[in-house]
C-alpha cells in the first residue's frame, strides 16, 4: 500500500486515487452490540494501528465488505428477516449505548466504527466496498431467494440514496457498493457463491431494482417476505441451534416502566401470566422485577425471540443463562 501510494505521489496522482484494503466483519472479535465492536486482538498491532495509521496520513478510507445475509442465515432464530432486509420493523435497541436500529446492516456498520473509535481512530471515514444478498442458495442456506435479494439491494439503495448515516455517526456519508453485477456461474463454494449477481452471465436480469432517485419514486418492495429458497416458501420458524435464550427485566427501569410493560404483556401482548398470579408457582418473589421478567420472556418466547421482542420500551433485555427468580423456571421456545 505504501509503495503504490508513493508511485502515486511521484506522478501528483495522490490527491485522486486513494490507496486501501478492503476487511471483512470476520476481522472483528465482537460485532454485537454494535458497541462493543472491536478487532480480533491478534490482528490490532500487525495489521489494523499501521493500515489505520497510513489512512489517516494519506487521507484514504477504510474498505469493509458487510454482509448481513451471512448474520441472518446462521441466526434465523434471533434474527428477524424485515431487519434484514431493511423493511419495517420495531427495531433493536442497544444496551450498551442506548441507540436503536432498524436494520442489521447499519449496526454492522456500527460495529467496524466503534472498533475504530476504541483504538482512537474516529477521523478516519469508511466505506463499503461489497455489500449483497444471494437470489439462490442451498437448501440449508436459510434466506437466499430472489424476492429476499431484490428487497436487501432494492431497499438498500433507497437506504444509501435517501441520505443520512448511522445511529453511531448520523452525520456520515455513506458511500456503499452492490456485489455484484452479474452471477458468478463458475465460482466454487456453496450455492450462494455463484448467485450475488444482478444479471445473470447472458445478461439478462435476476430480478429488477432502482439505481436512482428517480427510479425510487416507482419502487415497491415485496409485502410478502420468502425465508426459504423456494418461491412462495412460507418463513419458517427455526429454533435455536446456537443457545437458548431469555428476556428478562431490566431494574434500572423503573418500577412505573416496568408496571406499564408488565401490564402490556400481560393484557394486549398475549403473554401466559397465570404463573405470576396470586398462589401460583412464580407469585413468589413478589415483585415488580420477578412478575415482569416472567411476563416479558413468556411474550419473547411466544414470538419465536425475534429481534425487537426482548424490548419493552427500555424496559427488558436478553440473557443466555437462565433466570433465578425463586423456584420458578422460565420456560424457552424449544420446550413444549
Amino acid at each position: 500500500m505504501k509503495n503504490i501510494h508513493e508511485a502515486l505521489v511521484k506522478f501528483n496522482l495522490h490527491s485522486d486515487i486513494k490507496v486501501s484494503s478492503p476487511i471483512a466483519l470476520s476481522a472483528l472479535q465482537n460485532s454485537f452490540p454494535s458497541s462493543a465492536g472491536s478487532f480480533r486482538p491478534e490482528l490490532i498491532e500487525p495489521v489494523f494501528k499501521p493500515m489505520l495509521d497510513f489512512l489517516r496520513q494519506t487521507g484514504s478510507f477504510l474498505m469493509v465488505n458487510a454482509y448481513p445475509f451471512f448474520a441472518y442465515e446462521s441466526n434465523t432464530d434471533v434474527i428477524s428477516l424485515d431487519y434484514a432486509l431493511f423493511r419495517e420493523n420495531p427495531g433493536v435497541v442497544d444496551q450498551g449505548n442506548g441507540l436503536r436500529y432498524f436494520s442489521l446492516f447499519d449496526a454492522q456498520i456500527d460495529a467496524v466504527f466503534a472498533a475504530m473509535s476504541a483504538l482512537k481512530y474516529d477521523d478516519v471515514k469508511l466505506v463499503v466496498t461489497e455489500t449483497g444478498w444471494p437470489s439462490k442458495g442451498d437448501e440449508e442456506e436459510n434466506g437466499a431467494s430472489i424476492q429476499n435479494a431484490a428487497a436487501y439491494n432494492g431497499n438498500l439503495v433507497r437506504r444509501i440514496l435517501t441520505g443520512g448515516g448511522t445511529p453511531l455517526r448520523p452525520n456520515a456519508d455513506l458511500t456503499v457498493y452492490l456485489f455484484a453485477l452479474f452471477n458468478e456461474n463458475k465460482k466454487i463454494g456453496p450455492t450462494s457463491e455463484r448467485n450475488y449477481g444482478l444479471f445473470y452471465p447472458s445478461e439478462e436480469k435476476v430480478y429488477d431494482i432502482p439505481l436512482t432517485e428517480e427510479g425510487l419514486k416507482k419502487y415497491r418492495d415485496n409485502p410478502s417476505p420468502v425465508d426459504g429458497n423456494q418461491p412462495g416458501a412460507a418463513p419458517p420458524v427455526v429454533k435455536s441451534t446456537t443457545g437458548k435464550t431469555w428476556c428478562v427485566a431490566n431494574g434500572k427501569a423503573g418500577k412505573e416502566k416496568l408496571q406499564a410493560a408488565l401490564n402490556y404483556a400481560c393484557g394486549e401482548g398475549g403473554a401466559d401470566c397465570h404463573q405470576i398470579q396470586p398462589g401460583a408457582t412464580c407469585y413468589d418473589p413478589n415483585t415488580i422485577e420477578a412478575h415482569a421478567s416472567f411476563a416479558f420472556n413468556s411474550y419473547y418466547q411466544k414470538k419465536a425471540r425475534q429481534m425487537g421482542t426482548c424490548y419493552f420500551g427500555g424496559a427488558a433485555y436478553v440473557v443466555t443463562q437462565p433466570p433465578k427468580y425463586g423456584n420458578c423456571e422460565f420456560p424457552t421456545q424449544d420446550q413444549p
